[in-house]
């Protein structure tokens, strides 16, 4: 099965990726997470990506295609993924060839989001440096500019499921497996 999963940043997504990829047997791959890697590396590329992300902006179209691409044909990911922060524009979604069946938007308001953010922090307890104030601020304007015409996008061509961010993890959960017929 292949499914992407949609939602601002703090709507829950990599919760529910990781639940799913227990439950279904498939791979979760977040771009978030692959970006904060290359973003470590000390290369062109990753004091681009550091910089882009915590300015707060989107790594451009080509290059995320070009990442997600060369990441998906690993053989890992034959059998089907849940993918986390892609696409997040129209283009994205446009130039993505790889036959999804579901799309799960999870729809969680603004302010819950940033106050769920407050509180997050990495592995070692610290605020990670892509999660200021301004940059979150920043990709929640970006998600309701680029990443809102991607919900729309996907429901004309019936992949769209909607669901209630704001529930209890194990809601959510029950949810998104009852809509997938599961």
């Amino acid at each position: 099965m292949k499914i992407i999963l949609v939602g601002i940043q703090g709507s829950g997504k990599s919760t529910q990726g990781n639940l799913l990829r227990d439950k279904l047997g498939v791979p979760y791959l977040s771009t978030g997470h692959i970006f904060r890697e290359i973003a470590k590396e000390k290369t062109t590329l990753g004091r681009y990506i550091k910089e882009t992300m915590t300015a707060g902006y989107l790594i451009p179209d080509k290059k995320t295609n070009e990442i997600v691409s060369d990441y998906l044909e690993r053989p890992e990911y034959e059998k089907g993924y849940i993918l986390d922060g892609y696409p997040r524009t129209y283009a994205q979604a446009k130039a993505f060839k790889n036959g999804i069946d579901k799309v799960i938007y999870l729809d969680v308001p603004d302010k819950e989001a940033l106050w769920r953010l407050a509180f997050r922090t990495n592995e070692n307890g610290e605020v990670r440096e892509d999660e200021t104030l301004a940059a979150i601020k920043k990709r929640i304007e970006l998600f309701h500019k680029f990443t809102e015409p991607v919900l729309e996008y996907y429901k004309t061509k019936g992949k769209l499921v909607t669901i209630n961010g704001e529930q209890s993890i194990e809601e959510i959960h029950k949810e998104i497996m009852d809509k997938l017929n599961k």
